[in-house]
């Protein structure tokens, strides 16, 4: 298995879950809070503030506004001139491609999928799921009431778009970004791992026939 696979997710739709069970089967080194780790030790900034980077895109407008309007895309413009959260941004990125180098790897979030969109062996997943299974599952795991966890999952999805489609070209979520898009309660999150198991190997049989 030749592939990076790359996990984005709806807030609450087992996501990282499902990424670990997926790199326990494949054997595959699993990258989630552990690119934070990494990215913080090469670069120097605290694991925090690549944790709080992503919170702060609330609003896409006035997140843009805040970020300087992509100035961390102007090669004109020096990185001590930068923000600090573009900053953290170029950091993480660089890991990202770091660690895509160095071989079949699973990648959960962090724009991965987009940071990696001209390397020729990524296969990108979106993993989403019923409102009703993700309130639920959140109240569960963080010991809250399901109104309060619902809005707490809108609350993070809409980060998470607004921090993406700041960063990259594409938008957070549409089918036509990923190789495949999975609604994990539908069919539980071993199955989902197995579904892209599966997928990565007819994808590396219909390349092998091609070539």
């Amino acid at each position: 298995m030749n592939n990076i696979i790359t996990i984005s997710r709806q807030h609450g739709s087992g996501g990282r879950e499902i990424g670990a069970i997926l790199a326990k089967k494949l054997h595959l080194p699993f990258y989630d809070k552990e690119l934070i780790t990494r990215a913080a030790k090469e670069s120097g900034f605290a694991e925090a503030a690549f944790e709080n980077a992503e919170k702060k895109a609330t609003n896409s407008l006035l997140y843009s506004i805040a970020m300087g309007m992509n100035a961390y895309g102007n090669h004109d413009i020096g990185i001590a001139h930068l923000s600090i959260d573009d900053q953290i941004y170029l950091a993480q990125s660089d890991v990202i491609r770091k660690i895509a180098s160095e071989g079949p790897c699973i990648l959960v979030g962090r724009c991965a999928d987009y940071i990696l969109k001209d390397h020729d062996q990524v296969v990108n997943v979106f993993i989403w799921a019923d409102m009703k299974f993700r309130r639920k599952r959140i109240a569960a795991l963080y010991q809250m009431e399901e109104s309060k966890a619902e809005d707490e999952i809108i609350k993070a999805d809409k980060r998470r778009a607004n921090y993406y489609n700041y960063r990259a070209t594409e938008k957070w979520g549409r089918a036509e970004n990923y190789h495949m898009s999975l609604r994990s309660d539908y069919i539980g999150m071993e199955n989902t791992a197995e579904c892209i198991a599966r997928y990565l190997q007819y994808g590396e049989r219909g390349l092998s026939s091609r070539e």
